[in-house]
């Protein structure tokens, strides 16, 4: 059963700068079709900053990482 976070090794292997820079953008617009085709752009993402940050350093704010108190 496939869920939106399954994010396969070869697509994060095949991203290069100019392909993470066309997603980041995609993701700044935020003009998809479907909510979900907003989060399976962010979820690869998300999976490029564990596996790759390297491409990532210059979009990390499109993850919205930060620190919560949950108080």
């Amino acid at each position: 059963m496939s869920t939106l976070n399954d994010v396969s090794q070869e697509s994060v292997s095949a991203m290069t700068q100019e392909s993470v820079a066309e997603l980041a953008k995609r993701l700044e617009q935020d003009a998809y079709e479907s909510a979900f085709d907003g989060l399976k752009d962010w979820h690869l993402l998300r999976a490029l900053a564990f596996q790759r940050p390297e491409l990532v350093k210059n979009y990390v704010y499109l993850l919205d990482n930060e620190p919560f108190d949950e108080e």
